[in-house]
């Protein structure tokens, strides 16, 4: 950032002057500290909405793009901080191997896909998420007839579909 140029004493520095002669020139130090333009450009962006919230005190100072040029290293600083604080605390943390899923659960998740939208939904509230019949015609809003209509036809798409799965599997 150049240095900042008083043209005369009281002279009140504008806000849009101030912005125009040093985002870009901020912009480009940040993104060197940070590696990431779009990261320095929030952050410089962030710097001048603070000032521009006080902005008739920090007209007067005799320095104000100093204080903007402290905000957004403050701000770029603090990120760098935060990001570094996660960054170790995921080394830290261990891997965990889940095992791959079987092919009893890859032919229900399958079977499951090929439902209709609302036998699936009305099934998969029945059995894994263990609503009740009252609880899925509320929150679905229908009757409580329908829910049940919807959960013998899915359980019987289901059964067919399975059935087919375990035969061919069967087979092979």
């Amino acid at each position: 950032m150049a240095p900042y140029r008083d043209d005369g004493p009281g002279r009140r520095v504008d806000f849009e002057e101030c912005y125009a002669a040093h985002f870009h020139s901020l912009t480009l130090q940040l993104n060197a500290y940070l590696g990431n333009l779009s990261e320095a450009q929030d952050m410089v962006q962030e710097a001048f909405v603070r000032a521009l919230a006080r902005w008739d005190t920090i007209a007067q100072y005799g320095d104000p793009p100093a204080w903007v040029r402290r905000v957004a290293w403050n701000l770029a600083t603090s990120g760098w901080r935060r990001r570094r604080t996660a960054l170790n605390f995921l080394r830290r943390q261990r891997e965990e191997h889940v095992p791959a899923p079987g092919p009893d659960r890859v032919a229900l998740t399958q079977a499951l896909a090929a439902l209709p939208d609302v036998h699936r939904r009305a099934c998969v509230l029945f059995y894994i998420a263990q609503l009740t019949v009252a609880e899925i015609a509320e929150q679905e809003d229908v009757a409580e007839g329908t829910v049940k209509s919807w959960l013998h036809r899915g359980r019987a798409a289901l059964a067919a579909q399975l059935t087919e799965a375990r035969k061919e599997h069967d087979h092979v």
